[in-house]
């Protein structure tokens, strides 16, 4: 009877293990139902989604198709006509080059005519030269330069052989810097801000012209890695920028890998023009670590630019890089400051840094239009304190200099205050010669103060000083002509020495006579000198002044 029991009971306890096994397959199966009806679903919303954006397409292919075909019918039928048009307009061009041989450029013509001449008769050089010598009119140049480029029968090979003319220069290294100017006003003309960057437009030139302006970017970038290397050139701002607008005029950036244009970006950002040609060259994504390694490299304004010319200035906030870049140039002219232990040097390069740092921010927050974030008036007052600070030191230097140098003066021509009724022959004639030479001496001895031992000459006054020089501490004193320099300097003398007597000064206290030498003041009180011996080689001798009893 047990045994039956426990038979029955493991038999309803399998029955309920089966039981549970088949509801977990149930529920499963249940559950992959589901999901396979979902997936089915999304499947069938997706086709149907695809299938009306394909139709869409299609149609939008279709209703593009049909207005090309009429836009091809109806270039078609107008090439006649546009080649009728482009002849006349040739031959209108031709004939106006021809008329500006023909006729000499005079010098009444204004600046549109004379630059439409040379654009007429396609003359690079001339046109260069002109640009080069019309320099202080650069704005009324970069005005009337598009109009008169469009004069030309072919722009882009004008442009281009001043191109070549340039890198001809360069090469040579003669005239680089106003051909780098010119051209660049050049190719500015040929590119105007905003269309070098329609590339939807397609192609604005020739094959033939677009691989010329491709071999010319060749030789230009080798030239720009020689000037890198330490080819003896330099690689400015402007050049660079010159030759970014070129390649994206033309059309030739896949030429040219990312990193090469990244790096001339990078060298250069300080151009404001670098910062819209930034844009067109799409760096994408990277143009995010383009601003990143300017903001680290502590060029917040030169960031702030780049970020609104791309649209990052979410990324990158303006005022936020405007308030750094303040903090930092506070922080270096601190720094110098410390460093120079306050000194006037180090005052004058603290505060030309700071006033150019404020100056900086204040022309970049005009430009952005930031005035309602980032307030001025605060930096306007900072300023203008270092610019009158600055001021102040420079006036207070030169006052010192003029100072310093007064009292040089007056050591050297104020030797004796005893005579200074000197000769009354002093107001006739001039000399082109200072009279320090021979006025600062104060001793009986003036060759020993000088490079060679060989004293002057005892010449006769009107030999010695032919011209008067009138000072306001003493009345008188004769400027030495050359030849009392020569003697001093090796130069022979015109006179011997042996017919040079003995000359005795008398001292008087009145003026003396014309051409009379002052007793005192010049030499410390020696009123008159012995007769020099030129065999001799040693100082001469010290004579007792002789006064007439």
């Amino acid at each position: 009877m047990g045994t039956e029991l426990v038979v029955t009971t493991d038999r309803v306890q399998k029955f309920f293990d089966d039981l549970e096994a088949q509801k977990a397959i149930l529920s499963t199966s249940t559950k992959l139902f589901t999901t396979l009806s979902k997936h089915f679903n999304s499947l069938q919303d997706s086709l149907s989604q695809k299938s009306q954006s394909l139709e869409s397409k299609i149609q939008s292919l279709e209703s593009r198709s049909r207005e090309t075909l009429e836009s091809l019918d109806l270039r078609e039928t107008s090439i006649p006509e546009r080649e009728s048009a482009a002849a006349a307009r040739i031959e209108e061009q031709k004939a106006a080059a021809l008329a500006e041989f023909e006729k000499s450029i005079s010098g009444n013509l204004d600046l549109p005519e004379t630059l439409k001449s040379f654009s007429r008769k396609m003359d690079p050089q001339g046109l260069l030269k002109f640009i080069v010598s019309k320099r202080k009119e650069s704005i009324s140049l970069r005005t009337e330069l598009v109009q008169a480029i469009a004069e030309a029968v072919d722009p882009p090979k004008l442009v281009l052989d001043a191109l070549e003319g340039f890198l001809d220069s360069k090469a040579k290294k003669i005239g680089v810097t106003d051909k780098r100017w010119a051209c660049g006003l050049l190719v500015q003309a040929l590119f105007p801000e905003g269309r070098s960057n329609s590339c939807e437009k397609g192609p604005e030139f020739s094959r033939s012209m677009v691989e010329r302006a491709a071999r010319i970017a060749d030789t230009w970038k080798a030239q720009m890695v020689g000037d890198s290397n330490g080819g003896g050139g330099t690689l400015g701002a402007a050049e660079a920028v010159m030759f970014v607008q070129m390649v994206i005029g033309f059309r030739l950036k896949e030429k040219f890998s990312e990193e090469f244009f990244r790096k001339l970006v990078m060298e250069h950002a300080a151009r404001r023009d670098m910062a819209k040609l930034a844009g067109a060259l799409e760096f994408g994504e990277k143009m995010g670590d383009v601003i990143d390694e300017l903001v680290k490299n502590g060029k917040e304004i030169e960031a702030v630019y780049f970020a609104s010319e791309t649209g990052l200035t979410e990324r990158f906030p303006p005022v936020s890089l405007l308030k750094s870049y303040l903090r930092n140039s506070k922080k270096n002219a601190t720094t110098i400051l410390r460093n120079g232990n306050n000194s006037l040097a180090a005052t004058e390069e603290s505060s030309t840094l700071e006033l150019n740092s404020i100056k900086a921010i204040i022309k970049c927050v005009e430009d952005h239009k930031l005035e309602s974030e980032f307030s001025l008036d605060s930096l306007r007052k900072r300023a203008t304190h270092l610019e009158k600070a600055k001021a102040e030191r420079k006036k207070s230097s030169a006052a010192s200099s003029r100072s310093h140098n007064n009292n040089n003066n007056k050591r050297a021509y104020g030797g004796g205050v005893g005579g200074g009724g000197g000769g009354g022959g002093r107001g006739v004639g001039s000399s082109s010669f200072r009279p320090a030479k021979a006025a600062k001496f104060s001793n009986a001895y003036p060759s020993f103060n000088r490079r060679n031992p060989n004293p002057p000459p005892q010449h006769s006054p009107a030999t010695r000083y032919s011209g008067p020089y009138n000072y306001p501490s003493q009345s008188v004193y004769d400027g030495p002509t050359a030849a009392s320099y020569g003697s001093t300097y090796g130069v022979p003398h015109a006179q011997s020495p042996a017919a040079l007597p003995p000359q005795h000064f008398s001292l008087s206290g009145d003026n003396m006579a014309a051409g009379g030498f002052r007793s005192s003041g010049a030499y410390g009180g020696q009123t008159s000198y012995g007769p020099y011996d030129y065999t001799n080689a040693a100082p001469p001798s010290y004579q007792p002044p002789s006064y007439p009893q």
